[in-house]
């Protein structure tokens, strides 16, 4: 058996090569640890979506009401309004009539609504019936899995996600219900953007 002297201890952390050996070791997995760590770069193809402002929306494709299938990334060019709702919810009803006008007036301009119903918890059949009562004529989308309102994270109704021509969300509304003039206020500047 051996002995553990002071003298022994004393050798051994006065050993350059070891401390040089153990330094190295201790860079190396600091130096891996923050590699594999590290935040992604917005805009990167990294796979990681974020419904944040500044950074990409997520793109997504859903049937519409009337069996049509639409894309968020064929909407590239327009000023995007993506509106979660569902027919239950008062305050998606209040908000819905300031949505239709502003993009009644601006589609031209280049501005578009995807209004995507979280028919998981709803129902095709009501969001046909809330769209009639309220003379909406932007595309009814229908998430009927509930994919889109996890990917965009949503926690409230209804959520609004306002993306510019580039596909960069630039404004995230959660809660509502939101005015004609809070509406214009945000698709404004963006539709003043050159394409």
């Amino acid at each position: 058996m051996t002995k553990i002297t002071t003298e022994s201890v004393l050798r051994l952390l006065c050993d350059r090569r070891r401390w040089f050996v153990v330094a190295l070791v201790v860079l190396a997995l600091g130096s891996g640890w923050t590699w594999f760590s590290r935040a992604p770069t917005p805009g990167a193809s990294s796979g990681v979506v974020s419904p944040r402002e500044g950074f990409l929306a997520p793109d997504f494709t859903l049937k519409t009401l009337d069996g049509q299938m639409t894309s968020l990334s064929a909407q590239r060019s327009k000023v995007v309004v993506i509106n979660l709702w569902a027919s239950w919810c008062g305050p998606c009803r209040a908000e819905m009539p300031a949505i239709q006008k502003v993009y009644a007036s601006e589609r031209e301009r280049g501005l578009t609504v995807l209004a995507v119903n979280g028919t998981f918890q709803d129902s095709a059949t009501n969001a046909s019936a809330f769209a009639q009562q309220y003379g909406l004529s932007f595309p009814i989308l229908l998430d009927t899995d509930g994919r889109v309102s996890r990917m965009y994270l949503l926690s409230a109704l209804p959520s609004t996600y306002i993306v510019d021509r580039r596909g960069i969300v630039r404004a995230v509304v959660i809660g509502g219900p939101m005015s004609e003039a809070f509406v214009r206020s945000k698709v404004e500047p963006l539709l003043q953007e050159a394409p």
